[in-house]
Order: structure tokens, then sequence, then C-alpha cells
């Protein structure tokens, strides 16, 4: 072979290898749905930008944060600002928002009852466990008239701060991921978005009670604090706030996730 070619040839290979070896990845962990889903879905729209997408899915609320932290991952998907400032606070981490996505409404259900106004008196109604989502399900619940809370418990009272319960409704808290496989247990649960989809209930269509589009508590892509200016971290905000994106939420899930941007 004519040595002007192999040497052609051989510098092509190492342009080629350093092109592939450039590719940038990002690894994001993720509750299964909706966020895993939506990460999914922008996973061609970044391979046309150079980026590999890899998404680890996480069945908790406290796992996505600690190895967001210990620098298994590069982002997470899963939590609303309010439960990312608790979690900074309550484990000394320093973790921030990089992008609001979508608002999950947060919905009262229950297989007994079709509306909270049918709920006998001393109904047994579960929440989550940890504080911002229980305090917002209590807020929830206030909202709905059931309940009244103390004015200076703000936005994460626990079930000490209930003023009136004229009813009597008990309280049972439970971990977020089990507040659905607790229905034919209790009369009502209220249960997070996210979990709900995830147990083929729409919040739209199935919640007897369900929490306005209004809702602060927005999801958000999470990084360290020291990756908010990553180029790459900015080019994946770019595509989960893209058109696209938007329409695909609005399609796929009926409004039972929001869409914020």
């Amino acid at each position: 072979m004519n040595r002007n070619l192999i040497i052609t040839s051989l510098l092509l290979l190492v342009l080629l290898s350093t092109q592939v070896g450039s590719a940038a990845t990002l690894k994001v962990g993720a509750t299964p749905v909706p966020h895993a889903e939506i990460l999914e879905f922008v996973v061609p729209i970044l391979e046309q930008e150079g980026i590999s997408l890899e998404v680890v899915e996480f069945t908790d609320y406290v796992r996505p944060n600690l190895a967001l932290n210990e620098g298994e991952l590069d982002a997470n998907f899963f939590q609303h600002v309010p439960y990312l400032q608790s979690f900074n606070q309550d484990a000394g981490t320093d973790l921030v928002e990089l992008v609001g996505v979508h608002v999950e409404p947060l919905g009262v259900f229950s297989t007994k009852y079709a509306a909270l106004e049918e709920l006998p008196p001393k109904a047994t109604i579960a929440i989550p466990n940890d504080a911002t989502n229980g305090g917002r399900a209590l807020l929830l619940l206030q909202t709905a008239g059931v309940i009244e809370l103390h004015p200076e418990a703000g936005i994460t009272p626990t079930v000490f701060d209930i003023r009136e319960n004229k009813e009597q409704l008990r309280f049972i808290e439970l971990e977020a991921a089990q507040l659905s496989r607790s229905l034919a247990d209790v009369d009502a649960a209220v249960i997070n978005g996210n979990y709900a989809l995830q147990a083929d209930l729409n919040p739209t269509r199935d919640a007897i009670f369900l929490e306005g589009a209004e809702s602060p508590y927005v999801n958000v892509i999470a990084v360290r604090s020291d990756d908010v200016d990553n180029s790459t971290l900015a080019q994946l905000a770019q595509a989960l706030t893209s058109d696209a994106v938007r329409s695909f939420i609005l399609e796929k899930y009926e409004g039972a996730v929001v869409p914020v941007f």
C-alpha cells in the first residue's frame, strides 16, 4: 500500500477516535414517572448535540440527592424546590436548582369515596412522611376546607399544627412511594403526582381534590453548586425546556403534569 495512503488513513483513524472520545456523557438520576420518561424523550435530542444521556432510576426521594452529592450522578430530576432546600438543610449538602421543568399537582385519592365531603367522621387519611410533602399535603387539605392549620406553621406544617379538625380526621404518615398502596387500607390518601401516575392513577381524572397549577412546587433539575455553569448541563436544561418537551408533556400526561416553561 502507498506509504502516503497509510499515513493518511492512520491520521483519519486518530481524528475519528478523538471525536468519539470527546463526546460528552451525562448521568442523571430520576424517579420513573414522569421524570425518567421525560429524560428518555430528550435522549435523541441530546445525541444530535454530541451528548450521551444515561438515565438512572430511583424509587425513593433520598438516594438521588446522596448519589448526586457523592459524584455518582451529574444531575438529578425528581424533586421540587422546597424539598431540595429542606434536604440541603438536613443533610448539609449544597445542591442547587438548574432549571424548573414542571409541576405535578398533588391530589387526594380514595377508592371508597367520590368526594372529600363524603368522608365520615374520624376517617383515616394517609399523607407523606417527609416534612415538605407532608406539609404540602396538610396545606392542600386546608385549602379543601377539611382542616385548619396554625398560620405560623408556614409551608412545612405537621399534624401538630392542626388547630381545627371538626371531623376528627386521623392522619397516618407513610413514605411517599407507599401511599398509593395504602388506598385499600385508608379512607383517603394524599399522593404525589409522580407516584400517582406510577400507580396508574391520573390526578386530573381520579383525584377527589387536586392542587392547582399555580403550585409553587416546581420540579427541577438539581446539580452540585460547582456545576451550575457547566455547559453540557446547560444543554440538558435547554433540551428539557424546549417546545418539543412541552408538547410531549401536554400530550402524554393530559394535565396530570403541567410544564412551567
